[in-house]
């Protein structure tokens, strides 16, 4: 026997939901109903669709009904206030913007970025990489590009720069711009506007993911680059010690803090432990053991990773084969699990959350940006 769309109704309001409730539908056999709710998190969404389910089976008693519901997030009015009103420009032709972070130096983030970019282009994705690390870009010799110089093109019109291009990966760096052996001793503002100029001049055509190596720490980079583009998300890479993973929560902080927003995408542990040459199946955890995956649940970010410390990814980047490219290796395994990871949870941010904004700021931390 078939059931209406108002006996689906009286049921909703006697399980006392139904000002939640915004469509439903009866095809057949199957309940089709759309909710709202104030929950961002998936799985909080999940746990109220299969409540409603529960419910109505109680209050409806046909075995033959088959139901589907879902749960749609409507943000609250405080929710809204944290969201910036201020749309990022968006670079043209770029889909997912991600930031690659560490709270230290010395922490191989900039191996780590290279590595992703190649693995997500084997993947079949289309890649650049901004290298922001104004003060020491380390693209150019990670890629074996160094001393290349970007060509000006015509585009629409507009002299545009074209980004040197090595194993399939579109790279922009300050490093082209600049003598081998030149120091970058620029303040603040300089650094800004020489990255602004990389964003906006750069011709990156389509690209499916833009990785921006960031410099590490929090400082004018940082909050210039939030300024101007729309970053879909943030990963982090730390080694295990204590002394890298004080930093990893201040960069994290940093990205959570309502003024910016950016999602965290999950946090990398490299240099997790060391496997010798001579003996492969052995491991010695040098900087301490699982820091940075305690720290990953500590916090409630999702954890990507582990990469080991080998020689051969040493000598992937010194001669700018980054180590990914040796097929079947270890390394290039455990590379495109961290990017499948990577992409997933870059998939559920993109279902869960709305397009990620350009943030105006004023005063942070002590901090001005002008």
């Amino acid at each position: 026997m078939a059931i209406s769309k108002q006996e689906i109704q009286k049921a909703l309001e006697k399980i006392g939901i139904s000002e939640i409730i915004q469509n439903i539908q009866v095809v057949g056999s199957q309940v089709l109903i759309d909710v709202v709710s104030g929950a961002a998190a998936l799985h909080e969404r999940k746990r109220l669709e299969k409540g409603i389910e529960e419910a109505l089976k109680e209050q409806i008693n046909n075995n033959r009904l088959s139901y589907k519901i879902t749960a749609q997030h409507q943000p609250n009015k405080e929710e809204k206030e944290i969201t910036n009103p201020i749309k990022g420009e968006k670079i043209e032709g770029v889909q997912n913007i991600i930031a690659i972070a560490s709270g230290k130096g010395g922490v191989g983030k900039s191996t780590v970025t290279s590595n992703l970019a190649v693995t997500l282009n084997e993947m079949g994705f289309k890649v650049g990489i901004l290298d922001a690390d104004i003060y020491g870009p380390s693209a150019p010799t990670l890629f074996a590009v160094e001393g290349a110089k970007p060509k000006s093109i015509h585009i629409d019109g507009k002299q545009r720069i074209e980004p040197i291009e090595s194993l399939g990966i579109k790279i922009m760096s300050i490093g082209f711009f600049t003598e081998l052996n030149q120091a970058v001793a620029w303040r603040g503002p300089m650094a800004s506007k020489a990255l602004n100029q990389m964003i906006r001049d750069t011709y990156w055509g389509n690209l499916d993911f833009l990785l921006v190596d960031l410099p590490p720490g929090t400082g004018d980079i940082h909050l210039s680059l939030v300024q101007q583009i729309p970053i879909t998300g943030a990963i982090i890479v730390s080694t295990p010690q204590k002394v890298a993973l004080a930093d990893v929560r201040k960069g994290v902080e940093m990205f959570k803090m309502p003024q910016i927003n950016v999602p965290i995408l999950g946090l990398i542990e490299n240099m997790a432990y060391f496997i010798p040459e001579e003996l492969p199946n052995n491991k010695y955890f040098i900087f301490g053991k699982e820091g940075a995956k305690n720290m990953a649940d500590e916090i409630k970010i999702p954890f990507l990773g582990q990469i080991p410390l080998i020689q051969s990814i040493r000598e992937g980047g010194d001669s700018g084969m980054p180590i990914v490219t040796q097929k079947e290796s270890l390394i290039s395994e455990i590379y495109k699990e961290i990017t499948r990871n990577a992409v997933e949870n870059l998939v559920k941010r993109n279902i869960e959350l709305p397009p990620s904004e350009a943030v105006k700021i004023t005063t942070m931390a002590g901090c001005s940006s002008k």
